[in-house]
């Protein structure tokens, strides 16, 4: 295989707050495997908290490009234990190529990644769509411009509560709200009656990812479903999750790909967890990859290229929340726009 690599920073449409800091462009890696004229793509977001940056992500490739041009792709998910072992502290690097291989493997074989991994490609969730931390009035504004069934609310702060109030106010649908682990046990618990009395559908990451003991509490008092995210990254984390949250958040950049995403939802699956498929703001190669899984998932947050100013890519369809794609078309099911 031929292998190339593409570093991107796309702007955002507004500048995107969470709890952990602002950001008004989103790095992104995107990975192109080539074998007989055929090109897949793959992408992996480069996240400031997890410390990994799209030029280490370059660096650690050119070390070992020339083992990765050698290897015959024939089972993608072989392909992914050899990353797994040529890559071990890069996950986001292996995301990439892990998608790229099942999108070149796919289109190789021409059978649509639906049939490659047996799943019904119907009954897709409706995502949501986030709306970064603001003041009050441009959050309602952002409302305002993306009428949408669910919105996503970045929590974590202090005034959150009052926050939400206001957001409330103007709408009746659906609020998921994300702490991004910005909450101690106290002020988690002080404000679960609010966020009862608000509706709120789901709360996502509440306290530090490491606050064990603190979410086995919260779990025993909380009527609103509880989510991990960066308490689970990786598939050893999402038995440690059972008893101490009521799902899941799987990320396919941080988990390391499709390959291990299929097997964590198989054993989320098993031990009664909910599936939450999560983006990190990729663009329409990533997104499109995250999308091919959601039918097993039970809520779904794909909005990454609605919150970005450009894209690399299209195919993905919007419709209030819905979304759709050529399932006809093998791989990813995009269109390059420019690398």
């Amino acid at each position: 295989m031929n292998v190339k690599y593409y570093l991107h920073r796309l702007p955002f449409t507004y500048p995107f707050t969470i709890s952990k800091g602002t950001k008004t462009h989103q790095p992104t890696f995107i990975v192109e495997l080539e074998r007989n004229g055929i090109k897949g793509y793959g992408e992996a977001p480069a996240i400031t908290y997890y410390n990994i940056t799209i030029e280490k992500m370059a660096e650690d490739l050119e070390a070992k490009k020339t083992s990765l041009e050698k290897f015959a792709l024939t089972d993608p998910e072989r392909y992914w234990h050899f990353l797994h072992h040529l890559f071990p502290s890069n996950p986001f690097l292996v995301c990439a190529l892990d998608m790229a291989g099942w999108d070149l493997w796919s289109k190789l074989t021409g059978k649509s990644l639906h049939t490659l991994w047996k799943i019904n490609d119907h009954g897709i969730p409706i995502t949501d769509y986030t709306i970064g931390i603001d003041s009050p009035d441009v959050m309602i504004r952002k409302m305002k411009e993306k009428e949408w069934p669910i919105y996503k609310i970045k929590v974590g702060f202090d005034g959150d509560i009052e926050l939400l109030k206001s957001l409330r106010k103007e709408t009746s649908v659906s609020l998921r709200v994300d702490a991004n682990a910005g909450w101690s046990l106290e002020e988690a618990l002080d404000k679960l009656p609010a966020l009862e009395e608000l509706d709120i559908e789901l709360i996502e990451q509440p306290l530090a990812k490491d606050n064990w003991e603190g979410m086995k509490k919260l779990m025993e008092v909380s009527k609103i479903p509880l989510f991990a995210d960066e308490s689970c990254v990786f598939e050893q984390d999402v038995a440690k999750c059972k008893d101490h949250f009521h799902g899941i958040n799987i990320k396919l950049t941080k988990c390391s790909g499709l390959t291990p995403a299929k097997r964590m939802i198989k054993e989320a699956r098993a031990l009664g967890l909910n599936i939450m498929l999560g983006c990190m703001n990729e663009s329409s190669i990533g997104t499109a990859a995250l999308i091919k899984l959601s039918p097993l998932a039970d809520y779904l947050d794909a909005d990454g290229p609605l919150l970005l100013a450009e894209d690399l890519a299209d195919g993905i369809i919007y419709d209030q929340g819905n979304i759709s794609m050529n399932n006809q078309l093998p791989g990813l099911g995009i269109n390059i726009l420019h690398l």
